[in-house]
């Protein structure tokens, strides 16, 4: 049985868009990818590290916990052996508080995948690869996270670029979920429920020949 950490924010947490409510597993993306591997014979298990609002390497002055770097290290030792950790953060990092742009988000990435490489996990588990996926672009904010997300779509230009420059310089694996799939039709930030199909149904091909790798 191979595991797979999944690291994210709401998106992969699967909030349904203008609601407090959450998709069941099998509707989720960590969900789906997980299905459709073991259909094509994986045995995985996917563990779901995913917390509202979390960024790459900043803090909420809001809620406290959010910083995706505090932490990711004591994770990491708590679910190995893993044979995969997936990153898909960023989206947050462009919340109406803060000024990054997506050089920064991708500096926050780089952080990220530097703590999973030097996690203190036990003598003889290996240091698992790393995937790390751009969120899809951000697109015009609606209803009550509107405020929240202003100028987000214009802070967050380029960011799959950026993504992509550090986890080659990195040697590490690298997805723009934009490829497959837009963010919620609703709110324009989260996943509808097609998209996180759309978006685990491609992951599960990406991820499959990573596993068979090892």
């Amino acid at each position: 049985m191979q595991q797979i950490l999944v690291y994210g924010d709401s998106i992969s947490w699967g909030i349904v868009p203008m609601t407090r409510k959450r998709f069941a597993f099998e509707a989720r993306w960590p969900g789906v990818m997980e299905n459709r591997l073991h259909s094509g014979g994986l045995a995985v298990r996917v563990i779901e590290d995913c917390l509202n609002a979390r960024r790459t390497a900043w803090d909420d002055p809001f809620k406290p916990g959010r910083n995706g770097l505090i932490g990711l290290a004591q994770r990491i030792e708590i679910h190995s052996p893993l044979a995969l950790v997936i990153v898909m953060l960023g989206t947050n990092d462009f919340q109406s508080m803060h000024t990054n742009n997506s050089w920064h988000s991708a500096q926050g990435i780089a952080a990220l995948v530097t703590a999973i490489r030097q996690a203190p996990i036990e003598p003889g588990m290996p240091v698992p690869p790393v995937l790390v996926v751009a969120p899809p672009t951000t697109l015009n904010p609606k209803g009550p996270i509107a405020e929240k997300f202003i100028g987000a779509d214009t802070k967050s230009v380029g960011l799959a670029s950026a993504y992509r420059e550090v986890t080659t310089a990195l040697g590490c694996h690298f997805f723009d979920a934009s490829t497959v799939t837009s963010s919620s039709r609703v709110d324009g930030i989260h996943l509808d429920e097609d998209q996180h199909l759309a978006l685990g149904q491609a992951m599960a091909e990406v991820v499959r020949p990573i596993l068979s790798a090892q």
